[in-house]
Protein backbone atom coordinates (compact mmCIF):
# COMPACT_ATOMS: atom_id res chain seq x y z
CA UNK A 1 0.00 0.00 0.00
CA UNK A 2 2.55 2.05 1.25
CA UNK A 3 4.28 1.84 -2.45
CA UNK A 4 1.60 2.50 -4.47
CA UNK A 5 0.91 5.74 -3.16
CA UNK A 6 4.69 6.15 -3.60
CA UNK A 7 4.34 5.70 -7.03
CA UNK A 8 1.19 7.84 -7.37
CA UNK A 9 3.14 10.56 -5.48
CA UNK A 10 6.11 10.40 -8.03
CA UNK A 11 3.76 10.54 -10.81
CA UNK A 12 1.82 13.34 -9.56
CA UNK A 13 5.70 14.97 -9.60
CA UNK A 14 6.57 13.89 -12.59
CA UNK A 15 3.37 15.44 -14.16
CA UNK A 16 3.76 18.65 -12.20
CA UNK A 17 6.95 18.71 -13.72
CA UNK A 18 5.89 18.21 -17.78
CA UNK A 19 3.28 20.88 -16.75
CA UNK A 20 5.92 23.27 -15.67
CA UNK A 21 7.96 22.39 -18.72
CA UNK A 22 5.36 22.79 -21.11
CA UNK A 23 4.13 26.70 -19.43
CA UNK A 24 7.91 27.69 -20.01
CA UNK A 25 7.71 26.69 -23.51
CA UNK A 26 4.36 28.18 -24.02
CA UNK A 27 6.02 31.47 -22.36
CA UNK A 28 8.71 31.58 -24.79
CA UNK A 29 7.18 30.85 -28.11
CA UNK A 30 5.84 34.08 -28.46
CA UNK A 31 8.49 36.25 -27.91
CA UNK A 32 10.55 33.76 -30.74
CA UNK A 33 7.22 34.05 -33.08
CA UNK A 34 7.58 38.20 -32.67
CA UNK A 35 11.05 38.16 -33.36
CA UNK A 36 10.52 35.89 -35.85
CA UNK A 37 7.56 38.35 -37.92
CA UNK A 38 9.50 41.35 -37.04
CA UNK A 39 12.75 40.22 -38.85
CA UNK A 40 10.56 39.01 -41.98
CA UNK A 41 8.96 42.69 -41.69
CA UNK A 42 11.97 44.04 -41.60
CA UNK A 43 13.46 42.07 -44.57
CA UNK A 44 9.82 42.97 -46.42
CA UNK A 45 10.49 46.38 -45.98
CA UNK A 46 13.97 46.47 -46.99
CA UNK A 47 13.18 45.36 -50.84
CA UNK A 48 11.37 48.31 -50.84
CA UNK A 49 14.30 50.59 -49.42
CA UNK A 50 16.41 48.93 -52.30
CA UNK A 51 14.46 49.34 -54.97
CA UNK A 52 13.99 53.39 -54.08
CA UNK A 53 17.45 53.51 -53.82
CA UNK A 54 17.87 52.01 -57.29
CA UNK A 55 15.47 54.74 -58.67
CA UNK A 56 18.45 57.73 -59.06
CA UNK A 57 20.42 54.93 -60.71
CA UNK A 58 17.75 55.07 -63.71
CA UNK A 59 17.70 58.36 -64.00
CA UNK A 60 21.18 59.34 -63.76
CA UNK A 61 21.57 58.22 -67.68
CA UNK A 62 18.94 60.45 -68.45
CA UNK A 63 20.81 63.61 -67.57
CA UNK A 64 24.07 62.53 -68.66
CA UNK A 65 22.25 61.78 -72.21
CA UNK A 66 20.81 65.27 -72.02
CA UNK A 67 23.82 66.93 -70.91
CA UNK A 68 25.77 64.97 -74.13
CA UNK A 69 23.12 65.84 -76.77
CA UNK A 70 22.23 69.71 -75.89
CA UNK A 71 26.20 70.46 -76.25
CA UNK A 72 26.06 69.04 -79.60
CA UNK A 73 23.24 70.51 -80.48
CA UNK A 74 24.45 73.65 -80.19
CA UNK A 75 28.19 74.02 -80.93
CA UNK A 76 27.69 73.85 -84.40
CA UNK A 77 25.17 76.41 -84.83
CA UNK A 78 27.67 78.94 -82.74
CA UNK A 79 30.86 77.99 -84.91
CA UNK A 80 28.72 78.55 -87.99
CA UNK A 81 27.82 82.08 -86.54
CA UNK A 82 31.59 82.87 -85.51
CA UNK A 83 32.65 81.57 -89.22
CA UNK A 84 29.92 83.77 -90.92
CA UNK A 85 30.88 87.08 -89.07
CA UNK A 86 34.81 86.25 -89.10
CA UNK A 87 34.21 85.67 -92.69
CA UNK A 88 31.71 88.93 -93.72
CA UNK A 89 33.71 91.62 -92.62
CA UNK A 90 36.68 90.13 -95.13
CA UNK A 91 34.02 89.97 -97.70
CA UNK A 92 32.82 93.46 -97.50
CA UNK A 93 35.62 95.72 -96.78
CA UNK A 94 36.65 97.54 -100.18
CA UNK A 95 40.47 97.44 -101.41
CA UNK A 96 42.52 100.50 -101.27
CA UNK A 97 42.12 101.16 -104.96
CA UNK A 98 38.34 101.12 -104.46
CA UNK A 99 38.27 103.59 -101.95
CA UNK A 100 40.42 105.89 -104.32
CA UNK A 101 38.35 105.41 -106.85
CA UNK A 102 34.94 106.37 -104.65
CA UNK A 103 36.69 109.26 -102.82
CA UNK A 104 38.39 111.10 -105.65
CA UNK A 105 37.39 112.46 -109.00
CA UNK A 106 38.76 114.83 -111.56
CA UNK A 107 37.98 118.71 -111.11
CA UNK A 108 38.78 121.74 -113.04
CA UNK A 109 39.48 125.22 -111.99
CA UNK A 110 39.34 128.37 -114.77
CA UNK A 111 41.07 130.58 -112.78
CA UNK A 112 39.97 130.46 -109.04
CA UNK A 113 36.38 129.10 -110.26
CA UNK A 114 35.46 125.43 -109.40
CA UNK A 115 33.54 124.52 -112.68
CA UNK A 116 31.32 120.90 -112.87
CA UNK A 117 32.71 118.83 -115.60
CA UNK A 118 30.93 115.74 -117.16
CA UNK A 119 34.04 113.78 -118.50
CA UNK A 120 33.60 111.61 -121.42
CA UNK A 121 35.00 107.91 -120.83
CA UNK A 122 37.62 107.47 -123.18
CA UNK A 123 40.99 106.78 -122.87
CA UNK A 124 42.09 110.76 -123.32
CA UNK A 125 40.30 111.45 -120.46
CA UNK A 126 42.29 108.89 -118.30
CA UNK A 127 45.60 109.35 -119.90
CA UNK A 128 44.65 113.63 -118.53
CA UNK A 129 43.49 111.54 -115.28
CA UNK A 130 46.81 109.96 -114.88
CA UNK A 131 48.72 112.99 -115.16
CA UNK A 132 46.87 114.55 -112.09
CA UNK A 133 47.82 111.58 -109.76
CA UNK A 134 50.60 112.91 -107.79
CA UNK A 135 50.16 116.86 -108.38
CA UNK A 136 47.69 119.38 -110.29
CA UNK A 137 48.05 119.54 -114.02
CA UNK A 138 48.37 123.52 -114.11
CA UNK A 139 47.66 124.81 -117.63
CA UNK A 140 48.24 128.52 -118.88
CA UNK A 141 45.09 129.01 -121.59
CA UNK A 142 45.37 132.01 -124.28
CA UNK A 143 42.54 133.20 -125.83
CA UNK A 144 41.87 132.14 -129.70
CA UNK A 145 39.04 133.09 -132.61
CA UNK A 146 36.76 135.28 -129.91
CA UNK A 147 35.07 131.56 -129.30
CA UNK A 148 37.74 129.61 -127.28
CA UNK A 149 41.05 129.62 -125.18
CA UNK A 150 43.63 127.07 -126.17
CA UNK A 151 46.75 125.70 -123.88
CA UNK A 152 49.76 122.85 -124.19
CA UNK A 153 49.47 120.20 -121.63
CA UNK A 154 52.93 119.40 -121.95
CA UNK A 155 52.68 115.65 -123.74
CA UNK A 156 50.56 113.75 -126.17
CA UNK A 157 47.53 111.88 -125.33
CA UNK A 158 46.07 109.29 -127.34
CA UNK A 159 43.23 110.67 -129.28
CA UNK A 160 40.50 109.52 -131.48
CA UNK A 161 39.81 112.92 -133.50
CA UNK A 162 36.10 113.07 -135.29
CA UNK A 163 34.65 116.32 -136.89
CA UNK A 164 32.61 118.06 -134.25
CA UNK A 165 30.32 120.57 -133.74
CA UNK A 166 31.30 122.56 -130.20
CA UNK A 167 29.25 124.54 -128.18
CA UNK A 168 30.09 126.84 -125.07
CA UNK A 169 31.23 124.74 -122.54
CA UNK A 170 32.75 121.90 -124.28
CA UNK A 171 36.31 120.85 -123.72
CA UNK A 172 38.59 118.90 -126.07
CA UNK A 173 41.32 117.42 -127.36
CA UNK A 174 43.28 119.23 -130.31
CA UNK A 175 46.22 117.75 -131.99
CA UNK A 176 46.87 115.00 -129.39
CA UNK A 177 48.82 117.45 -127.15
CA UNK A 178 46.48 121.10 -126.66
CA UNK A 179 43.35 121.30 -124.30
CA UNK A 180 40.72 123.39 -126.03
CA UNK A 181 37.92 125.28 -124.05
CA UNK A 182 35.27 126.99 -125.86
CA UNK A 183 32.59 129.71 -124.80
CA UNK A 184 31.58 130.00 -128.14
CA UNK A 185 31.32 127.44 -131.38
CA UNK A 186 33.92 125.80 -133.95
CA UNK A 187 33.80 122.59 -136.08
CA UNK A 188 36.50 121.02 -136.46
CA UNK A 189 38.12 117.31 -135.73
CA UNK A 190 38.57 117.04 -132.04
CA UNK A 191 38.19 114.33 -129.18
CA UNK A 192 35.93 114.77 -126.61
CA UNK A 193 37.19 115.61 -123.33
CA UNK A 194 34.22 116.62 -121.73
CA UNK A 195 31.57 119.30 -120.79
CA UNK A 196 31.12 122.07 -118.28
CA UNK A 197 27.12 121.19 -116.80
CA UNK A 198 26.84 124.10 -114.42
CA UNK A 199 27.61 127.64 -116.80
CA UNK A 200 25.68 128.10 -119.88
CA UNK A 201 26.95 130.15 -122.45
CA UNK A 202 26.58 133.52 -120.82
CA UNK A 203 28.47 132.57 -117.80
CA UNK A 204 31.17 130.76 -120.09
CA UNK A 205 31.85 134.12 -122.14
CA UNK A 206 32.34 135.69 -118.59
CA UNK A 207 34.77 133.34 -117.64
CA UNK A 208 36.93 132.62 -121.02
CA UNK A 209 36.28 135.73 -122.96
CA UNK A 210 37.95 138.97 -121.24
CA UNK A 211 41.68 137.26 -121.21
CA UNK A 212 43.89 134.62 -120.71
CA UNK A 213 42.91 132.48 -118.05
CA UNK A 214 44.82 129.33 -115.89
CA UNK A 215 42.89 125.49 -115.83
CA UNK A 216 43.67 123.86 -113.40
CA UNK A 217 42.75 119.79 -113.31
CA UNK A 218 43.14 117.97 -109.97
CA UNK A 219 41.79 114.90 -108.32
CA UNK A 220 40.34 115.77 -105.19
CA UNK A 221 37.87 113.92 -102.72
CA UNK A 222 34.06 114.46 -103.26
CA UNK A 223 32.49 115.56 -100.09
Amino acid sequence: MKRKITLACLLVLSLLIVLTACKANQDTLPSDIEQTSTEEESSAVLPEESTEQEEPSAALPEQSEKQEDEPSATLPEESVEQEEETSSPESEQPTAEEEEESEKMMQMRIDDVLVNVEWEDNESVEALKALCENEPLVIQMSMYGGFEQVGPIGQRLPSDDVQTTTAAGDIVLYSSSQIVVFYGSNSWAYTRLGHITDQDASAMATLLGNGDVTITISLEEVK
